[in-house]
């Protein structure tokens, strides 16, 4: 079974915000779009304003879906919303997580999970 997994697509004046997944962490050391894991009855909305709270110490407000895509690693599957949001203030890294605004063009210079190829491809495209 997949794990359900909501991603926050943060953009300002062209950049998105992408945070590093930190060491210890599945996929340690490659850059993601800040989220996490639902839990059990959670909508992807509250998922969303739970995790970007407890990972960046900022209110969200989620829009619109942008991709869903299920991806199988080795040890996992996960099925990932991918979702516009707008930040109520400022994001600051809660975990010790780096953070970078990074213009579209350039997602692809970083390193990113598999299951976030398809989102990327898009946002390069628009």
């Amino acid at each position: 079974m997949a794990i359900v997994v909501a991603a926050a697509v943060i953009e300002r004046e062209g950049a998105v915000l992408v945070t590093r997944r930190l060491a210890g962490a599945h996929l340690e050391g490659l850059w993601e779009f800040p989220g996490g894991k639902c839990e059990p009855g959670e909508s992807i909305h509250d998922c969303l304003i739970r995790e970007i709270s407890e990972e960046l110490g900022v209110a969200v407000t989620p829009g619109e879906t942008l991709l869903v895509t299920t991806h199988t690693y080795p040890e996992k599957t996960v099925r990932l919303h991918f979702v516009a949001c707008e930040l109520r203030g400022d994001a600051v890294p809660q975990q010790g997580q780096e953070m970078q605004w990074i213009p579209r063009s350039r997602l692809d210079t970083l390193d990113f999970p598999g299951a976030d190829a398809e989102l990327i491809a898009l946002l390069k495209s628009r």
